[in-house]
């Protein structure tokens, strides 16, 4: 198991957003591909990383003074640029599951944008991913016999 690939593992390719893009427009695509993160980009380079979290957090309280049509106009003109957290962490499709484990541990992230040798965006490996495939490879392992005591 320690030696399996990001690239078998990841998703791809990846649903990403423009830096430019609206939060509403975030929303939306969170919401119908039922993902918890986008990676952002600008000029066909990953600058970002958004996730459902942080587009909640940008979403106004209910205890604001805005009358719904205020709140709606300026959440219409909220940029992702402006939520988004900028230069991910990333790895490499050529990094070992464990990698990116130990990376997602170390910085406190569930998911990582993945990248090729050059640089460019090519998937995401998250959590549930990692899940995916250790079930598998319990699924593969023979049953023991219970051991006497």
């Amino acid at each position: 198991m320690k030696q399996e690939l990001v690239r078998d593992w990841m998703s791809s390719p990846p649903i990403t957003i423009d830096a430019n893009a609206t939060l509403p427009e975030a929303c939306d695509l969170i919401r119908n591909h039922r993902i918890r993160r986008l990676p952002v980009m600008q000029n066909g380079k990953l600058v970002g990383i958004v996730t459902r979290g942080d587009l909640r957090g940008a979403q106004p309280s209910e205890a604001t003074t805005l009358s719904i049509w205020e709140l709606n106009t300026l959440l219409a003109k909220l940029k992702i640029e402006k939520i988004m957290t900028p230069d991910p962490i990333t790895i490499r499709d050529d990094a070992t599951i464990r990698d990116a484990a130990q990376l997602m541990i170390d910085y406190k992230v569930s998911g990582l944008p993945v990248v090729d040798a050059n640089g460019d965006l090519i998937g995401m490996i998250t959590e549930s991913d990692i899940f995916r495939m250790v079930v598998k490879h319990w699924q593969e392992e023979p049953e023991r016999e219970p051991e006497l005591a």
